[in-house]
């Protein structure tokens, strides 16, 4: 018999997340803040809940899609909360992006009542959501891992096992690292062919097809040349991901140099008001320092 499925967490990325269980043949409750996501996923054949306490109730495993580390423990711990409801023997997934010393935290409670937990960050953006393309790196036990493997495989295209409690939580912090850098290299590139007279379409197909090629000038090439830097991943959730790597750099002793150098430009898009914006936007920054638009 299938496991019943509980998805908490339905924005940007959970809500076509939890569509593609749905959509798999899976029973799926869902829960969100706001009750239209969840109305959405009822059309779609998901059942509503009131609480992430009845999701765990009705659920064998309860994943969460959710912005940042304050988020996941109210959903785990407070009194309506994850822990109220957990039968022994369930797997909580976490999928969003978290501090790993939190992950190991919660997987301790969660362990003290009964049942288990992987962490699970993913890559992709909104679009490697809703194709079930994600990247999904995962932390927690072997055994674990191969039982929430087929509903891995729903949702993601690559699905790597990358060590203990944790671990996905640390692969996910230097994923972000290469993809923060990377569109800050790009974006230096775009102004500087742009300011030497090459059209900045002509500087991506270049790059693209060489040693610099990378995914960042292929997924997000449109943004780049259009200027429509509508939110597939926010500026203000890279900047959230890039202060994990760092607290981590830091408790690992280790240096960062160029990822403290871009989370300060993420830090600028914010205050600018930019924060809502893709992380593509990057760009913005890079286009003001200059005085000069890759257009």
């Amino acid at each position: 018999m299938a496991e019943k499925i509980g998805f908490i967490g339905l924005g940007i990325m959970g809500a076509p997340m939890a569509r593609n269980l749905v959509e798999a043949g899976y029973d799926v409750t869902v829960y969100n803040r706001s009750r239209g996501a969840v109305d959405e996923l009822e059309k779609a054949g998901a059942t509503g809940a009131s609480s992430p306490r009845e999701v765990a109730g009705a659920s064998d495993v309860i994943i969460t899609m959710l912005p940042d580390s304050p988020q996941v423990r109210e959903v785990v711990e407070d009194e309506g909360g994850i822990l109220a409801g957990i039968e022994s023997g369930a797997l909580v997934v976490d999928m969003s992006t978290i501090s790993p010393v939190v992950t190991e935290e919660l997987a301790a409670k969660i362990q003290e009542a009964g049942a288990s937990m992987l962490d699970a960050p993913v890559s992709g953006g909104d679009v490697g959501a809703q194709q079930g393309t994600l990247s999904i790196m995962v932390g927690g036990s072997e055994s674990d891992f191969e039982r929430a493997k087929p509903l891995f495989d729903v949702m993601g295209g690559t699905v790597n096992h990358v060590g203990p409690t944790g671990a996905g939580q640390v692969v996910k912090a230097a994923n972000q690292v290469v993809v923060a850098l990377t569109i800050e290299a790009v974006s230096e590139a775009l102004v500087l062919g742009s300011k030497g007279g090459v059209a900045p379409e002509k500087v991506l197909d270049v790059l693209g097809g060489g040693l610099a090629g990378n995914k960042v000038m292929e997924v997000k090439r449109e943004k780049f040349l259009s200027h429509d830097f509508s939110p597939g991943f926010r500026s203000e959730l890279h900047h959230k991901d890039l202060g994990i790597a760092l607290a981590a750099a830091r408790e690992y002793g280790i240096s960062l140099p160029n990822t403290a150098a871009v989370d300060q430009m993420l830090q600028t898009m914010k205050k600018k008001g930019w924060g809502g914006e893709d992380h593509s936007a990057l760009l913005r920054v890079i286009e003001d320092l200059s005085g000069h638009e890759a257009r």
